[in-house]
């Protein structure tokens, strides 16, 4: 099994520990020699200044390749392709473009009046501007907001048209759930990369209700493995285990490029990637 691509998302922190903690999952994951990693955003942009400092220190302190979270929320068309320019002078060229979630207990995403209406819009403009590498969203069980899966790949067909180079899926846990989207996006005719994103279970029922809200399923048969599990004190070699099945099943059937949410734990992805058969290559030198 050839080893593949790997790449990381992190999310910025909020505090001193969170800044530890970024960057201790920084120093284990970083000798993996990743593709690139993404710093996200939080629901309703409420993360936006903190994204911007940890992508600029990361960028200058670790040497890794960063690509920047960008979304539409709760900002003018002005604001955000500021934020985008921004990014563009600190050196930082890759974005993930996402419409964005709404802000907590706000019900549905609502554009900001003088704001881009849809992630299509944000992605034009940003492509119009020659400066980035474009990554955006897919969603291999449709997003919650898609009327069936047929518009879920036509909306994604339409990313792509705008100028987007690859695509990162939402986490699934049944190898098939990607397989078949990817086969239905082919027949699309979608021709940019799309990157499954993988999500090692660092604690079971947390990420099963995460699932929940994003629509994303959570098959009964694992709650069972992990219930048993979790009586026996070996939840992390379920995890290790089940994360690396799927992995290595995607691998078989042509699967280059892997994208692990990491929660900032980086102890389980670094575990599976092992097993996977990437192996370190470098250590980080510089401490921000």
């Amino acid at each position: 099994m050839t080893a593949p691509n790997i790449s990381f998302e992190f999310f910025p922190p909020k505090n001193l520990e969170g800044s530890f903690r970024l960057w201790d999952t920084v120093q284990v994951l970083a000798p993996l020699a990743p593709k690139f990693v993404s710093v996200t955003y939080g629901a309703g942009g409420t993360t936006r200044e903190l994204t911007r400092d940890a992508v600029a220190t990361l960028h200058k302190s670790s040497g890794l390749n960063v690509a920047a979270h960008l979304t539409c929320v709760n900002a003018t068309k002005e604001e955000t392709l500021k934020i985008a320019d921004d990014f563009a002078d600190a050196g930082v060229t890759e974005l993930v473009a996402l419409r964005g979630d709404p802000p907590k207990g706000s019900g549905t995403f609502k554009p900001h009046p003088d704001g881009f209406a849809n992630s299509i819009e944000l992605i034009e403009s940003l492509s119009d501007t020659g400066k980035f590498k474009i990554r955006v969203g897919a969603y291999p069980e449709s997003h919650p907001d898609a009327a069936d899966q047929a518009a879920n790949i036509n909306w994604l067909k339409a990313k792509v048209d705008a100028g987007a180079a690859e695509a990162l899926t939402q986490f699934f846990f049944e190898p098939d759930d990607f397989l078949r989207f990817r086969d239905a996006c082919v027949k699309a005719g979608i021709d940019a990369p799309i990157i499954p994103g993988i999500q090692p279970i660092e604690n079971w029922k947390g990420i099963r209700n995460f699932a929940n809200r994003c629509g994303a399923t959570f098959p009964a048969w694992m709650q069972e493995a992990f219930e048993k599990a979790e009586r026996d004190g070996r939840e992390d070699l379920l995890a290790t285990a089940l994360c690396t099945e799927l992995c290595s099943t995607l691998i078989d059937e042509g699967v280059n490029d892997l994208h692990f949410y990491t929660l900032n734990r980086p102890e389980l992805t670094r575990d599976v990637c092992h097993a996977l058969g990437i192996a370190p290559e470098n250590k980080l030198e510089n401490v921000a």
